[in-house]
């Protein structure tokens, strides 16, 4: 596993870039603040329910949570399901919300 820092997941958004974001939060965490990656809780991706991002499996797939800690422990079931370039987003949205805003 990888890590990315917000200010590089920033600016390849700010550029244009489709990236390829999975927040692993809860819904309800998703609802309040979210920078446009798909929902799938953390629970799902422990149960291999990924169907959702199974096409991504050669591709750049970042991975977020609040602060670091769920979007690392995805990471790591995702590359044992086989997938092959996954990036875990340092500091999560806490860090986000603190370098970068809302």
């Amino acid at each position: 596993m990888q890590a990315i820092s917000v200010e590089e997941v920033k600016s390849r958004l700010d550029a244009g870039e489709s990236l390829h974001l999975v927040d692993v939060r809860e819904p309800v965490e998703h609802a309040e603040f979210n920078i446009g990656g798909i929902l799938l809780p953390l629970g799902r991706v422990r149960m291999m329910e990924t169907d959702d991002i199974d096409q991504w499996k050669n591709d750049e797939v970042i991975c977020y949570c609040r602060s670091g800690n769920r979007s690392g422990q995805a990471c790591m079931i995702l590359e044992t399901a086989g997938f092959t370039n996954v990036k875990n987003l340092t500091g999560g949205m806490l860090t986000w919300m603190e370098r970068i805003g809302s």
